[in-house]
């Protein structure tokens, strides 16, 4: 073999084991590059001489390979190595929502079921709305809070242009015809499905075919009002302005709610408004914070909670669009009001939740990252690594989370957060060891301990690969077990004391008894 012919054969091997490794990890060859300039300015590679070096026709200079290594977590001397891995690093992501054949079939006919769902969520409790917001959720973690077509909607109004300032979506909303009226109406009491009378605020709501109105409350935080404005551009776009829309309320009534009716029964109305909600927030928040500049930005903050202070975005905007632009998958978000209400929730992991549908449960885990951020002051993020149990299974999850206030000024936690096992098996680490490893030390000392040595090292070595600066700060603190529910808390140290045994059905005892 000559040494031009070795050479060519290093570069290729070279090449395929980056390219392997990007693709596993879900990054485009425009994220390699981000990353690797975000690293170093001076060394950073172009997308064109990325895409050389993957096709073995380039070689890069040891300085390049180093900054690669190092957003991969490899030695240098592994991309040598003539040897390659054959087990997947990034599996194809489980459904969110699955299920199961159930039978028989005729009863989940879609004429029992119609005549069968109105009378379940009366006889429960669940209104209209509720149910409109359970599917919506499910349609969501079934496709992983992507939508391109919402995604192309936006852009061919925004042209991906980002940021944008206020002025910017004020003349989008002009070149769509729509005129803008303002009104001004403060804040009110409202009592609505709780006990707790909560601060109430319309900020705005479309008039058919194509008039908004903004209430001048929203002037005071720009990045509110372009919300707004981009929310009702979409009803626009999508709906072409058709008058089946909900006012636009912060505090009191959950967003999204008919404000016509109180009925609690299933209502075709609550469906198409909670739907029209979600379609015209998606596409706001892609019009605000496009996939592709939004993605590079975040890259550039490593995934920070509060990075959209610097381009005028909310918080919640930039918590929900982790989810929808991030190479990873594998996300969750809350958003809490005291003193355990969810307004907003998406779990693409398949998290077992502390809450009912938007509604309060008697025995929630006070141990969640929301609960405890619930009851401080501080308005600074907080990263939180947590070993969830729920019966026999085990998950991982870092988050970081925010006390805020909303537009009607009641305080409320943002919590976003991911599943950190399929990152770990992407990396060929039994997620099962660490987990046993991180509760066996918060068993130790109470529910809540120091992450051990090897355990803390994978999970830094996932901050980098993952460029989630958060999963980091996390590790660097006391780990702790949560559940969905207190009564059956798998602490070792019981937290409502000493657990009760589970009795076995009486139905049950007397069916073995007679068999045997």
């Amino acid at each position: 073999m000559t040494a031009q012919t070795g050479l060519k054969r290093k570069a290729h091997f070279l090449g395929t084991k980056i390219r392997t490794l990007r693709k596993r990890n879900n990054l485009t060859l425009e994220d390699l590059s981000v990353r690797c300039i975000q690293a170093d300015p001076e060394a950073g590679p172009s997308v064109s001489y990325l895409s050389m070096i993957e096709n073995g026709k380039r070689t890069p200079s040891e300085r390049l390979l180093g900054i690669i290594a190092e957003i991969f977590q490899k030695e240098p001397g592994w991309f040598f190595d003539e040897s390659l891995e054959e087990e997947s690093i990034d599996p194809a992501p489980e459904a969110a929502v699955s299920g199961m054949p159930l039978e028989p079939g005729f009863l989940f006919s879609d004429d029992l079921l119609q005549l069968a769902i109105p009378e379940l969520l009366a006889q429960t409790g669940t209104t209209g709305r509720q149910f409109a917001h359970l599917l919506i959720r499910a349609h969501q973690e079934s496709n992983f809070n992507r939508f391109p077509d919402l995604e192309r909607a936006a852009e061919s109004v925004g042209r991906k242009r980002f940021p944008l300032h206020v002025d910017d979506v004020f003349d989008m909303a002009k070149r769509m015809d729509l005129e803008i009226r303002w009104f001004d109406d403060k804040t009110f009491k409202d009592r609505g499905e709780t006990n707790r009378p909560l601060n109430t605020l319309v900020r705005s709501f479309f008039d058919a075919p194509g008039i908004v109105y903004l209430n001048k409350a929203l002037e005071a935080t720009p990045e509110r009002l372009k919300f707004d404005l981009a929310n009702h551009i979409g009803h626009k776009v999508l709906h072409d302005g058709d008058g089946a829309r909900a006012p636009q309320v912060s505090g009191g009534r959950a967003s999204g709610r008919r404000h016509d009716i109180e009925s609690e029964s299933l209502d075709a109305k609550d469906v198409l408004y909670a739907w029209r909600d979600f379609e015209c927030k998606y596409f706001a928040a892609a019009l605000l914070a496009p996939k592709t500049p939004f993605r590079q930005f975040l890259a550039k903050n490593a995934h920070a909670i509060d990075a959209g202070d610097k381009v005028g975005l909310t918080t919640t905007l930039v918590m929900r669009r982790m989810s929808s632009v991030s190479p990873y998958r594998h996300w969750h978000y809350f958003d809490a009001h005291p003193p355990g209400n969810l307004r907003a929730v998406y779990r693409g992991n398949g998290i077992p939740l502390p809450w009912g549908n938007m509604t309060m449960i008697s025995d929630p885990c006070q141990h969640w990252a929301v609960f405890r951020m619930l009851g401080t002051r501080s308005t600074k993020p907080s990263a939180q690594i947590s070993v969830l149990r729920s019966g026999d299974d085990k998950r991982l999850y870092c988050c970081q989370s925010i006390r805020g206030k909303d537009a009607a000024n009641n305080p409320h936690v943002l919590c976003v957060g991911v599943d950190l096992a399929p990152a770990l098996r992407a990396q060929n680490i039994e997620p099962a060891d660490t987990i046993d490893a991180i509760e066996a030390s918060c068993n130790a000392n109470g529910g809540s301990g120091p992450i051990p040595t090897e355990a803390g090292k994978q999970l830094a070595s996932m901050a980098k690969i993952l460029n989630i600066g958060w999963i980091a700060e996390g590790a660097d603190k006391d780990a702790t077990i949560i559940c969905p529910r207190s009564s059956s808390c798998p602490r070792d140290k019981h937290c409502l004391g000493s657990a009760e045994p589970k009795l076995r059905s009486q139905i049950d005892e007397i069916r073995e008894s007679v068999v045997a």
